[in-house]
């Protein structure tokens, strides 16, 4: 993945780990990058001209579709969506997910038949949690990736 400076960092925001948005912002200043946060509601953000929250309404995937409206290529969004992830792809846009794992044309389908596959064992009974609690490894995940993809 090769390094270079984004025009802009998108935050799939509503579920997004308040430790990840810190490290995006503490980037943002470091290397004047724009971030933009799109949630249906209202969310704390520093008052920094680099800094926007966008909020859209509580409709079906609305912060989603205004990410894959507005994301241009080679801007990152970082999301736990891997539907969004996947038109993020298309767009020629970069995916990171929270938990530091960069989501590429070589990948997606993989992690997309995965999580279909688990959501049937989830539906049946056969599993009865959800993904390890985020943690201090995953925020260090995220940190050293989204270093690899901004110089």
């Amino acid at each position: 993945m090769p390094k270079y400076k984004p025009n802009k960092i998108w935050i799939d925001a509503d579920a997004c780990p308040k430790a990840v948005k810190e490290i995006v912002f503490k980037t943002s200043q470091r290397l004047k990058i724009n971030i933009i946060l799109v949630a249906n509601s209202y969310q704390n953000i520093p008052h920094n001209d680099l800094i926007q929250l966008v909020v859209v309404s509580n409709g079906f995937d609305a912060a989603d579709q205004h990410i894959i409206d507005q994301v241009e290529i080679h801007d990152i969004v970082i999301t736990a969506d891997i539907s969004l992830a996947a038109k993020v792809l298309k767009k020629k846009a970069i995916a990171l997910n929270p938990r530091g794992e960069i989501y590429t044309e070589n990948n997606i389908s993989s992690i997309s038949s995965l999580r279909d596959f688990m959501k049937e064992f989830r539906d049946a009974g056969t599993i009865t949690s959800g993904p390890a609690a985020f943690g201090p490894k995953d925020i260090k995940r995220f940190a050293d990736s989204l270093n690899k993809l901004v110089s």
